[in-house]
């Protein structure tokens, strides 16, 4: 997301949780091949949020305006997800937290290794093939209820293998993984049942084309377990206005960091936002892969009951586009429906991905967290389930009110609604 910011007391919030729609099906090519170029130029709706806050975060205008504005913007599309790599994941909320940015009681984890496992490219996999890998619909939700606790553990598969708020422990070493094999553990998660090896997206710069394998000369992106952010992108990025993230697989066949400065591929964001669940199924919140394909395919599934850290990014270190400052976007589809299909792109008229019916933005900015409900302008239809941001308790500080109910916002407006947490922390209850 890009982010515009306003002197003194007002907050523009760009674009908010709104990322590109899918183009209908005559805007794009979508031969299957092991690797395509699609066209661009898609024109696309944007929603312009505009909240006004005083020096000490509280609300001066409590009314969120909002606006469409269509924008043409680049888009492309991989052979297992259509990508949508429109610059315009904009927001106004702050972004994920930077390379530099790590919670002070960072512990070393004992068991967090990375390891690799061969990577099984397919050239012609189609957007709703599933993988027979282990992020099967039944292992994922077996392994998201068991993260949904309050005692921040996590058992590895798409929860990841850190501890919430606590590693990473070893460091990334560059020219020692080969391109062929995926980087797991740290708190990188693999994405099997997108065809791509494991990875969350590719991106060749030769022909500008996206999908097909991690190659010599491709950027591979990947996904990082919730709370986290990836802190790997190459500082040039193309002049089309295409954000590109992910290790460098160099003409050795070997895995390289794109940004040298940190020596972990995923590091924590702000410890701010949670998601608590208080719906009887699974729901499945997908973060755009940005930067990167910018597919909203970086899976928060939160068990009946469960509980898991929502990524709030630190706009102040974090991904910039074209020198704005970005934060961390999320569709949020029905409950019931399974993260593999939630976490993808979805056909134009389907009501998952980035076709679901509700978007949250959470960012970080000059001491102030920002957290959003925003509506998807591609689907006017109501999610089938209530959402609320709340105190996560007594001694924090949430300014604003944000609630979700029946397809309407806060009572029956239809603009979205920000809050601001002052200090401590706040949830999104799913109810």
């Amino acid at each position: 997301m890009k982010i515009s910011a306003l002197t003194a007391c007002a907050v523009t919030l760009a674009g908010l949780a709104i990322a590109a729609p899918a183009p209908k099906p005559e805007d794009c090519t979508t031969t299957v091949q092991k690797r395509h170029q699609h066209k661009r130029a898609v024109a696309y709706d944007y929603v312009y949020v505009t909240v006004t806050i005083n020096g000490q975060g509280e609300t001066i205008s409590p009314t969120v305006v909002a606006e469409l504005e269509t924008v043409s913007t680049p888009a492309t599309s991989s052979s297992a997800v259509a990508t949508s790599s429109a610059p315009a994941t904009t927001s106004s909320i702050p972004e994920t937290t930077s390379a530099q940015v790590t919670t002070s009681s960072v512990a070393e984890s004992t068991s967090a290794q990375f390891t690799s496992s061969t990577e099984e490219a397919s050239s012609s996999v189609e957007q709703t093939t599933q993988s027979s890998s282990s992020s099967s619909p039944s292992s994922s939700s077996s392994s998201s209820s068991s993260s949904g606790s309050s005692s921040g553990s996590s058992s590895g598969g798409i929860d990841g293998d850190l501890s919430w708020y606590s590693g990473p422990g070893n460091k990334f070493q560059d020219g020692t993984i080969k391109c062929s094999e995926f980087p797991s553990g740290n708190g990188v998660v693999a994405l099997d049942h997108l065809g791509f090896g494991g990875w969350s997206g590719l991106y060749h710069p030769s022909d500008t084309s996206t999908g097909g394998i991690c190659e010599p000369d491709t950027y591979c992106s990947y996904a990082c377990q919730s709370g986290m952010s990836k802190t790997q992108w190459p500082s040039e990025q193309p002049d089309n206005g295409v954000s590109v993230g992910g290790l460098y697989c160099d003409s050795d066949g070997y895995l390289y960091r794109s940004k040298k400065d940190t020596d972990y591929l995923c590091e924590w964001g702000i410890d701010v936002a949670y998601v608590v669940s208080e719906i009887g199924k699974t729901a499945a919140i997908c973060r755009t892969d940005y930067p990167g394909t910018e597919n909203m395919v970086i899976p928060t599934v939160v068990s009946p009951g469960g509980e898991l850290p929502l990524t709030t990014v630190d706009q102040s270190s974090y991904y910039t586009w074209r020198g704005m400052k970005t934060s961390a976007q999320y569709y949020v589809n029905d409950a019931g429906v399974d993260w593999t299909t939630g976490c993808t792109w979805g056909d134009y008229g389907t009501d998952y991905g980035n076709w679901a019916p509700l978007n949250f933005g959470a960012g970080y900015d000059n001491g102030i967290s920002y957290l959003s409900l925003i509506p998807n302008p591609n689907n006017k239809d109501s999610l089938n389930y209530n959402v609320k941001i709340v105190a996560y308790d007594d001694s924090s500080v949430v300014i604003g009110e944000c609630k979700y109910e029946n397809g309407s916002y806060n009572g029956n407006g239809s603009d979205g609604c920000t809050v601001a947490v002052n200090s401590g922390k706040a949830k999104f209850v799913l109810y």
